[in-house]
């Protein structure tokens, strides 16, 4: 058999015909709108604004969400949300088109989840239209991985919240209408923080691009400044105090989406690799009948069936309601792993030609970095998983 994409994804039973329509219409609105532009869109340092209306037309922004907002949930499950992931790492993107684009999917499910009726009905089917944006707001300058301790504060006054402080590495921050943030409304530790969705257009709110990164040049990427932010008290998301469980229950469905792309692109740069090495000659044959060569590949191979085979049994888990956060933790490492190994071998085969913008290598090198610290670092994802194991 042949060595690309399609053939090295390992057979998944639980895959339908229906999510393979569902793959083959993302694969043509990818092919057609994003592939042909997404070089153009990096050097540019931002996607273009209609974008957003037409992921909306292709139904890739609705789904999963409640029908009654303008979503798609109806036989829905969470193989079709992994299909956009491994799609896009397919075209060659890490994350740097999602983190933009689908940031909503981090932003929204807190509002969707914990958010006061009225809350719902002004803010979900905007975003899901593509009329507005809506981004999360956790990550602070002095610390990303410790959500328990933020400094951001939120002091109730009669029917507002004032809120002071600020945000980093905010994923589509620049662009966002409403930012779902972590603030702290009491005591010190996880019992002291709360979720507000602060508008973007209140006075006091402020933001600067954070647009000089080695990864995901296309992706909107903002410092968000709160200077006596007045905030309706009805924005809080959730209960008082209860923000630490908002924010933990929106941290698998984001870490599942960033190892299901990690791992597609992995693929992507074995694809690359293979077809380079069937093409480039040295010492008067193809690279590909080389040993070095193909042990190279087939251990990328090797490592790829790996993750898949965890993506396959965590996603099961999950679906059946059994899903465990150091699975999850430690999949994320071992993703990250896979597409770092991947990416530095194929590199490896395609020589200088994966030193060169235009080649889907050269971009995943660049952002593995991002992918191996966001939604949670290696060494991070390790302790959590050594905590759930009560060592």
């Amino acid at each position: 058999m042949s060595l690309d994409f399609d053939s090295a994804r390992l057979h998944n039973p639980y895959l339908t015909e229906d999510h393979e329509a569902w793959r083959s219409q993302l694969r043509k609105f990818l092919d057609s709108e994003v592939a042909p532009y997404f070089d153009d869109w990096d050097e540019a340092g931002k996607i273009p604004d209609e974008m957003w209306k037409k992921a909306a037309d292709v139904g890739l922004l609705q789904l999963g969400y409640p029908e009654q907002y303008g979503g798609i949930s109806e036989g829905i499950d969470l193989y079709h949300a992994q299909i956009v992931n491994e799609e896009l790492g397919r075209i060659g993107s890490a994350g740097g088109i999602a983190s933009t684009l689908l940031v909503h999917g981090i932003g929204l499910p807190p509002v969707v989840n914990f958010s006061q009726d009225h809350i719902k009905e002004e803010v979900v089917p905007k975003v899901l239209s593509g009329e507005k944006r809506i981004s999360l707001g956790i990550t602070e300058p002095s610390g990303g991985s410790d959500v328990a301790n933020i400094k951001t504060t939120a002091r109730r006054e009669g029917d507002y919240y004032i809120v002071n402080g600020s945000k980093t590495f905010i994923s589509g921050g620049m662009g966002a209408d409403w930012i779902s943030t972590a603030v702290r409304t009491g005591e010190d530790g996880p019992m002291g923080v709360s979720m507000l969705l602060i508008p973007t257009h209140l006075e006091g709110v402020s933001r600067t691009p954070l647009d000089k990164k080695q990864g995901w040049w296309c992706s909107d990427t903002a410092t968000i400044y709160y200077d006596n932010v007045k905030v309706p008290a009805d924005h809080l998301i959730g209960e008082e105090g209860h923000g630490f469980l908002v924010i933990m229950n929106n941290f698998n469905s984001e870490r599942m989406a960033m190892i299901v792309n990690m791992e597609a692109c992995a693929r992507c740069c074995l694809d690359e690799a293979v077809n380079w090495a069937k093409d480039r000659k040295t010492f008067g044959k193809p690279l590909s009948k080389h040993q070095v060569i193909r042990h190279k590949i087939s251990e990328m191979k090797q490592r790829i069936n790996a993750t898949q085979a965890y993506i396959q049994f965590v996603t099961r888990e999950l679906s059946e309601g059994r899903g465990d956060f150091g699975d999850i933790a430690l999949l994320k490492v071992q993703a990250s792993e896979t597409m770092e190994f991947c990416a530095k071998e194929a590199s490896q085969i395609l020589g200088g030609a994966s030193y060169l913008r235009g080649c889907k290598t050269e971009r995943i090198y660049r952002e593995v970095r991002v992918n191996a610290i966001g939604g949670g670092s290696e060494e991070i994802m390790r302790d959590l998983a050594s905590r759930q194991y009560q060592l």
